[in-house]
């Protein structure tokens, strides 16, 4: 009898393992955990037109990417729209300086810099300040992992 309550529980468990979904690669924006909404919710042209960080609101967005993108107003929806490649944010939104170390970790909408015309955005103030003492290095080296770091 427990011989056979071994052997079926070892198939129960064999029959899990064979039937679980492969790990899935990392969404190519980055939106959180519990949302579809990328740059946290803040328009990425206010960054270009404002020089900050600005809210989006939900009756102005569009998905790109698979990613919901929110905007302050209908002008820059309408400018993402025309081009989203000028105003999405780089890596997807993730951490540039992470993306460099061949890495993934979330962008904070509030530790950004355009530089040459691409905003990116960094972890934390303390990873932003890393990544601006050496960022073209750092932007070379993002670009040559980027996106093989999603898988």
């Amino acid at each position: 009898m427990f011989r056979i309550l071994l052997a079926t529980l070892a198939l129960s468990v064999l029959s899990l393992g064979l039937a679980a979904p492969a790990h899935a690669d990392k969404k190519p924006v980055y939106t959180g955990i519990f949302s579809n909404t990328a740059v946290g919710g803040h328009d990425p042209v206010a960054y270009f037109t404002e020089g900050k960080p600005v809210e989006g609101k939900k009756e102005f967005s569009t998905e790109y990417q698979g990613a919901e993108f929110r905007f302050a107003s209908a002008e820059n929806l309408a400018l993402f729209e025309a081009d989203p490649e000028k105003y999405a944010p780089q890596f997807g939104g993730y951490c540039a300086w992470a993306v460099a170390q061949g890495d993934t970790a979330k962008g904070d909408p509030d530790y950004w810099k355009i530089v040459d015309g691409k905003l990116y955005l960094n972890y934390n103030k303390k990873i932003q300040e890393r990544w601006e003492q050496n960022e073209a290095a750092f932007i070379e080296q993002a670009e040559t992992n980027w996106p093989a770091v999603l898988k």
